[in-house]
């Protein structure tokens, strides 16, 4: 693992909700169960309602996506969960599809509905090099307060080694990509870190393969309160890639997403309210972050406190914002907006077309760069953007 900077990252109950189902021409399934519980205790805060949430994407965001940023073409489902009736689309059938592996779609019903899962869906990582999850803009998919969502690892036998050679590390693995789907409540506390599961990630968490997120909404989502390099409320990634470029050559793609977006809908960890990596990049485009907290204390010598939104720990690593907009993330330490820290300074951050405000300074930020803390090979690259205070 990367070094840490001293002194600074089922039975499912279905409920009305805002985003779910598509329909198809696979077999449905509609029940079938799998999975290990994985979270932590008690909910005892009441389920986050999407309906009353804001939707995917900044809306003044206008950057043209890339080829492989866009979203993935589901036509042709391997699973349909479902079979018209929001009763047949259980968190059971999810997790079993997701097990499956290939594309998966819903078929839910006319309506919005919510899928509370009891166990965590877990990628195999011999079933095929891409696994597709597509809401069709109806379905949520929810934790309870008490469950971790998605779950991939490399390196986790128990979810089968990547075929090839080459260390599980290194290995390409699966392509994750969601899309069109709303995650809520997801909760990775009480998770260690050191485990097959490991810390951080209350909706996704994902070692090794590659993710990418397109017109997606996180709310609610949590791990840890405490922690020195615990994070990722919503998302933790984690890649301990070696060759040079190779892990600016695998970024994360998140396209026209909505992390939070309102009070009370934030998400919050140790660090890295929303998102959280080592040895990651990052691509970032059209995507809304607020109300996201970083709730440790005593930074990395400590128990965490840093990136209120984002916190990038790792060696070459490349973070790109762009027309985007990051605004009342809070932090207890560094970097309200962004905790970026490039150990060998090899590693760069470029905001392009953004705008951040409204995330305050903790204990510790870069001078003249509100919001942010950052290490890096040279000072952060800003083109056509306002950081304010």
């Amino acid at each position: 693992m990367v070094s840490k900077l001293s002194s600074v990252v089922a039975v499912a109950l279905i409920t009305l909700a805002t985003f779910a189902g598509c329909s198809g021409q696979a077999p449905s399934l509609n029940g079938s169960g799998g999975g290990t519980s994985t979270g932590g205790g008690t909910s005892t805060s009441p389920p986050t309602n999407p309906q009353d949430g804001p939707p995917a994407g900044y809306a003044d965001g206008h950057a043209t996506i890339p080829a492989a940023g866009q979203a993935e073409d589901v036509a042709s489902p391997t699973t349909v969960i479902g079979t018209g009736t929001p009763a047949s689309c259980t968190g059971d059938a999810f997790v079993a599809a997701v097990a499956k592996g290939g594309i998966i779609t819903f078929n839910c019903g006319p309506d919005p509905v919510t899928i509370v899962l009891t166990s965590t869906a877990k990628v195999f990582n011999d079933k095929g090099t891409k696994l597709v999850i597509d809401g069709g803009n109806k379905v949520t998919l929810s934790g309870g307060g008490t469950t971790r969502i998605l779950y991939m690892a490399t390196c986790d036998k128990a979810q089968v080694y990547p075929p090839g050679s080459g260390d599980c590390n290194t290995n390409p693995g699966v392509q994750l990509v969601v899309q069109n789907i709303t995650f809520v409540d997801g909760s990775a506390k009480g998770i260690p870190e050191g485990t097959n599961n490991d810390g951080g990630g209350g909706a996704i968490h994902a070692q090794g393969g590659s993710l990418k997120v397109v017109n997606c909404r996180f709310f609610n989502n949590v791990c840890d309160d405490l922690g020195s390099d615990v994070g990722g409320g919503a998302i933790r990634k984690l890649d301990y890639l070696i060759a040079a470029g190779a892990g600016p050559a695998r970024p994360v793609w998140i396209v026209n997403s909505t992390f939070g977006g309102k009070d009370g809908y934030g998400n919050s960890c140790a660090n890295g309210g929303a998102l959280s990596s080592i040895g990651v990049s990052w691509n970032i485009l059209n995507t809304l972050l607020s109300y996201n907290t970083a709730v440790g204390h005593g930074a990395n010598s400590g128990q965490g406190g840093n990136g209120g939104a984002i916190y990038n720990d790792g060696n070459e690593i490349v973070l790109n914002i762009t027309s985007s907009l990051i605004e009342n993330n809070m932090a207890n330490e560094g970097g309200s907006a962004v905790f970026f820290v490039s150990n060998d300074k090899s590693g760069s951050i470029t905001i392009t077309d953004s705008i951040t405000r409204g995330n305050p300074r903790g204990t510790f930020e870069t001078p003249n760069l509100y919001g942010f803390y950052v290490i890096a090979k040279t000072a952060a690259t800003v083109v056509n953007s306002q950081i304010l205070r």
